[in-house]
């Protein structure tokens, strides 16, 4: 077991009764645990939880004391303190029975050239030239930030990938948080429960559309507008919406698809 794994176990079991959805702990706790384990303090106290959020699974015996068809998550309840949650489910993938709606590629060919492969920034960077934001909101939307990293009050440090700001016909303002992942990673509800925290810190009078993009291969990409729900003390990650995009020349669209998508959208 690795120092991360003893040092979370401990606290989590001197914190849990018997049945709880919540166990709550700070970062004091951490340090006191190296030293209760006789183990070196670790110098980043904060990435021992920002690891089981984001990066590695909670040990077995943590697992263990979940209802079924549940796992532990760990959210942030303001800067140096944590929370164990209950989340049914606490990841979520792209579906793999989609239609790929096929999209002339707009991205520069220089783009092409020094950005090719499939790494978050790569997938981001054809979103945003492709317009698939756009496409699959039926908004007018514009990049505001990337890469935010910032603090937010009762929550902690958070990060989100992009930023869109949108606008639908009838001029209502949307704030749309973008999470971008790699192919075959999954989407974890903590980050679209921080999404959705910055969303209403930041931009308290826009509704929150939380995107998750994903690529399926190098020109498919899978857009999902997500929602989480609390309910009996259980955090619920639900798909409101799911799209998949095919990047194509636009000689591969032919006047045959062109016309059977005009009569599907009639």
């Amino acid at each position: 077991m690795s120092k991360y794994d003893r040092v979370i176990e401990k606290v989590f079991f001197e914190n849990y009764v018997e049945g709880a959805a919540k166990v709550g702990f700070s970062r004091e706790e951490l340090a006191q645990s190296c030293n209760d384990l006789g183990m070196s303090r670790i110098k980043n106290l904060g990435d021992i939880p920002y690891t089981y959020r984001f990066r590695k699974e909670l040990p077995q015996s943590i697992k263990e004391k979940c209802p079924s068809h549940s796992e532990w998550i760990i959210i942030g309840k303001g800067i140096g303190f944590y929370e164990f949650r209950l989340a049914s489910p606490g990841k979520i993938q792209p579906s793999t029975n989609r239609q790929r709606i096929k999209v002339p590629d707009a991205t520069p060919e220089i783009v092409k050239r020094y950005a090719p492969g499939t790494d978050e920034q790569a997938l981001l960077t054809k979103v945003r030239y492709n317009r698939l934001i756009d496409l699959f909101s039926s908004l007018t939307c514009y990049s505001v930030q990337n890469h935010l990293r910032t603090t937010i009050p009762n929550v902690g440090q958070i990060e989100i990938d992009e930023i869109y700001l949108g606008m639908n016909k009838r001029g209502t303002h949307f704030v749309i948080p973008c999470q971008a992942k790699s192919p075959g990673d999954q989407f974890g509800i903590v980050q679209i429960m921080q999404d959705i925290e910055f969303c209403n810190f930041k931009y308290p009078n826009e509704i929150c559309k939380p995107i998750a993009l994903q690529f399926l291969s190098t020109n498919d990409v899978a857009i999902l507008e997500l929602i989480v729900e609390e309910r009996n003390d259980i955090f619920h990650l639900s798909v409101v919406d799911e799209h998949h995009y095919k990047l194509v020349s636009k000689d591969e669209i032919t006047d045959d698809e062109i016309k059977l998508m005009s009569q599907l959208d009639a």
